[in-house]
């Protein structure tokens, strides 16, 4: 024993084993022990030669099994330590703290999302007293693997939490998506005067705030200035490049967001759930079935990460957006998770939009029995029957709405001058520069007229004649939002609209032309995406 303790040699402790062997004494697990914590044991460089020693024991102690678990976790081999955690379990072996604390420390670097539950749950089950440093391995496996609510409940259970549960939190939030929630984070870690690592700050500093100027220009209609920003951060991590390709997407620039997820796997970042709701998003707004597919089925086998319902609406939008009507509902029927009403939404728009007309009415039914109190469902189903000129069902629909006092979402535009936001609604009168701003629309007509402009109707669901649903289009919301902004703005500045419904097909095309008449770039931010409108084309190209 004594010889063992002062061993500092890998080759003489080789050369006790051997003599424990030649003189034919037990291999007890006190002698594997003290030959596995020796000082000239480096784990995991020395790694074979212990397993060798712990293979060798009959019964070996809870030790014994802790430093060998210990090794693997920290080896390029760290499913071993997960494979020996579950025999020591088969063999009646209670794993203790430290026994749980390696093999969260494995199942992070593997991302094994249901051995790491696994853990938790016999944490929960043993009433284990653990300390800060197994919660901060759960964090990092639940951040890791992209579970930001366990990680949070978590992190919110935690009796006492040290500098690296902070950093962790916020680093997960930041990692999934959640920048704005990791400043909060942050500024609630400096309330409480916890002191700040190069870590955390970093994280904060150039991630979180690099990524939040990233989504916000996106959001505002910018994105060259969130392209800027992206190319200008010295760190990009998984939340960054989600946020840019997510960007581009929305903007209809597939072709842009695709190739960075290109660069993205090039420079060896994993792409994670959020990076393929945004890669999904882009393909379903320019019509990239294949793509999709392949994108969508490549997240499962390289990635195995399992679709979400976000994934899922991606692909029933790409189907529905491409008028495959059937094949969006067989994918429906065929999903892994119960499907939402909004995925049955957008299936019945895709039957008013592309003609599917009985099929339309049965899926109407199906929504209505989903959500029977959806103020939008009764809309949407009452503006199907209309394009099928069911009128008298229209009828029933719109009293079963007063019936239930279902509240109708109304359309609205708003457009920001000189700092100060303005908004409207459909034949808005209510504004102090009402005349001037009504004025301008019928300039508006006129010229839109001249350049043979040819109003399309089909979006004006009321038993009216054609007149007066032209006269309708022309007080949509976002026309007033225009007209005010062609009054107010400097002639070289863009205009931006933001619109809380989809636009319409007529205002669509009537925008289009005006971005030409007057010659100004017009931004149009909707339910669905961002519509550029510049000399008579729109960056959708149409397909939204």
């Amino acid at each position: 024993m004594g010889a063992i303790k002062h061993c500092t040699s890998i080759r003489d402790l080789k050369t006790i084993q051997a003599h424990i062997f030649r003189t034919g004494l037990p291999q007890q697990p006190f002698l594997t022990t003290t030959l596995t914590d020796s000082p000239a044991i480096t784990l995991p460089k020395h790694l074979p030669f212990a397993h060798s020693l712990f293979s060798s024991t009959q019964y070996p102690n809870l030790f014994t099994w802790n430093k060998i678990i210990r090794g693997y976790s920290l080896s390029d081999s760290p499913i071993t330590a997960i494979t020996l955690f579950k025999d020591m379990l088969l063999c009646g072996i209670l794993p203790n703290t430290f026994t749980l604390g390696f093999v969260l420390k494995a199942c992070c670097r593997l991302l094994r999302f249901c051995e790491g539950k696994l853990v938790h749950s016999m944490i929960v089950k043993m009433g284990l007293s653990i300390g800060t440093p197994v919660f901060n391995g759960l964090l990092k496996l639940y951040v890791n693997c992209g579970c930001v609510g366990s990680a949070h409940k978590v992190f919110d259970e935690m009796r006492e939490r040290d500098r690296a549960s902070w950093s962790v939190m916020i680093y997960g939030l930041v990692k999934n998506g959640f920048g704005y929630e990791a400043l909060e984070l942050f500024r609630e870690m400096q309330m409480q005067g916890v002191d700040m690592d190069e870590f955390t700050l970093a994280s904060v500093v150039d991630v979180v705030l690099g990524t939040c100027l990233v989504d916000m220009y996106s959001k505002c209609g910018s994105l060259h200035d969130a392209l800027k920003v992206f190319e200008g951060m010295f760190e990009r991590d998984v939340m960054a490049w989600s946020a840019m390709i997510g960007g581009c997407a929305i903007h209809g620039n597939a072709e842009k967001a695709l190739e960075l997820f290109d660069d993205m796997k090039r420079a060896n970042v994993s792409p994670n759930c959020v990076t393929f709701t945004s890669v999904l998003c882009a393909c379903s707004h320019s019509g990239l079935i294949a793509e999709g597919c392949r994108y969508f089925d490549g997240m499962q086998l390289e990635y195995e990460i399992v679709p979400q319902l976000e994934h899922y609406g991606c692909m029933v939008d790409l189907f529905c957006r491409a008028g495959l009507v059937v094949r969006a509902h067989e994918f429906i029927k065929n999903m892994r998770v119960e499907p939402n009403v909004v995925l049955w939404r957008t299936l019945l728009v895709a039957c008013k939009t592309h003609g599917f007309k009985d099929f339309g009415e049965q899926i109407s039914r199906h929504i209505l029995e989903l959500e029977p109190h959806g103020g939008n469902n009764y809309v949407l189903v009452s503006n199907v029957y209309a394009s099928l000129g069911r009128w008298s069902n229209v009828r029933k629909i719109r009293t079963l709405m007063k019936g239930k006092k279902v509240k109708k979402e109304h359309g609205w535009s708003s457009i920001e001058v000189n700092f100060v936001m303005h908004q409207f609604v459909f034949g808005d009168e209510s504004h102090p520069e009402r005349d001037e701003i009504y004025q301008m629309l019928d300039e508006m007509a006129r010229k839109l007229n001249r350049e043979g402009h040819v109003v399309i109707t089909s979006d004006v669901l009321h038993d009216i004649d054609e007149e007066e649903k032209e006269n309708a289009l022309c007080l949509h919301s976002e026309r007033l939002a225009i007209a005010y902004g062609l009054l107010r703005l400097p002639k070289e500045s863009t205009i931006r609209i933001v619109k809380n419904l989809r636009v319409c097909i007529d205002c669509h095309s009537a925008i289009k032309l005006i971005s030409a008449i007057y010659k100004r770039d017009i931004i149009v931010r909707d339910r669905v995406r961002f519509h550029h409108f510049s000399e008579e084309k729109c960056s959708c190209n149409d397909y939204w």
